[in-house]
């Protein structure tokens, strides 16, 4: 029976930890969330340089690893662009479905550096370093946000 007190007591005293109020990661929410507008634009200025000037990229479709025509390439970036930066806008306001999809999101940006690795390295392992920072802070401290 005083098993069941202690129990109460410390789930009391999360439950005032967290009426606190945010902690400093808070701060790390809102840079995940505009670090996701952030590259969310790239992808999108990406998309449309893919559209409209597919003559501006030195390999032609049949040299890359999957031998997508620019234009489909291009529409596809500029959706997954238009939601990842959604999505952060959506994470900076404290949005659950944001805090998802960000998190599936920066987890597919992950793998796909991972995969890219060998012909970007240094900009790979940077991508994949925020990819975490992002991952961590949506799943750990993304509540805090919707606490303000």
């Amino acid at each position: 029976m005083a098993d069941t007190g202690r129990r109460a007591g410390a789930y009391e005293a999360d439950r005032s930890h967290r009426a606190e109020g945010p902690t400093g990661w808070a701060g790390w929410v809102i840079f995940a969330g505009v670090m996701m507008m952030l590259v969310g634009s790239f992808h999108v200025i990406a998309a449309l340089v893919a559209l409209f000037r597919d003559d501006y990229y030195v390999v032609r479709p049949s040299g890359l690893v999957l031998d997508v025509d620019y234009s489909a390439w291009g529409w596809t970036h500029l959706l997954l662009g238009l939601l990842v930066a959604a999505a952060g806008a959506g994470a900076i306001v404290g949005q659950t479905w944001a805090r998802t999809v960000g998190v599936i999101l920066a987890v597919l940006s992950a793998i796909a550096n991972m995969v890219f690795i060998a012909a970007y390295p240094v900009w790979s392992i940077v991508i994949i370093t925020l990819d975490v920072i992002v991952i961590y802070a949506l799943i750990v401290h993304g509540h805090e946000l919707k606490e303000f």
